[in-house]
């Protein structure tokens, strides 16, 4: 089973990753972060995660049928899937087709008093 964690830390963190990847180490495990709570929920609202639950382990799929899966307009499931696309959580295939490519999401981020 192919697991993402989402996850909220500093761009450094995962800067940091990126470098050690590239030097050859041992790469992470998939991964999508966010330097904010706030960007998390303002990316992830509540009717992209069911855009993302939707497509969790389902292949690739063109936007009609994501839409059709979420019982929504293929015209906002088309801004969710844009703005999901732009904030990498997406990818679209070389023929146009949206993609999700895990069968499980991990969320992981603490709040704690500042």
């Amino acid at each position: 089973m192919k697991t993402v964690t989402i996850d909220v830390r500093p761009l450094t963190d995962t800067l940091g990753d990126f470098a050690q990847a590239w030097r050859g180490g041992k790469a992470s495990a998939p991964r999508i972060s966010f330097e904010s709570p706030e960007l998390l929920f303002k990316v992830l609202s509540g009717k992209r995660w069911e855009l993302l639950n939707a497509m969790t382990g389902a292949g690739a799929m063109s936007i009609r049928e994501a839409a059709r899966r979420v019982e929504r307009d293929v015209k906002a499931v088309h801004g969710d899937v844009t703005a999901l696309l732009n904030a990498g959580v997406l990818s679209k295939t070389d023929d146009g087709m949206i993609v999700f490519p895990y069968d499980a999401i991990h969320v992981d981020f603490m709040l704690k008093a500042a």
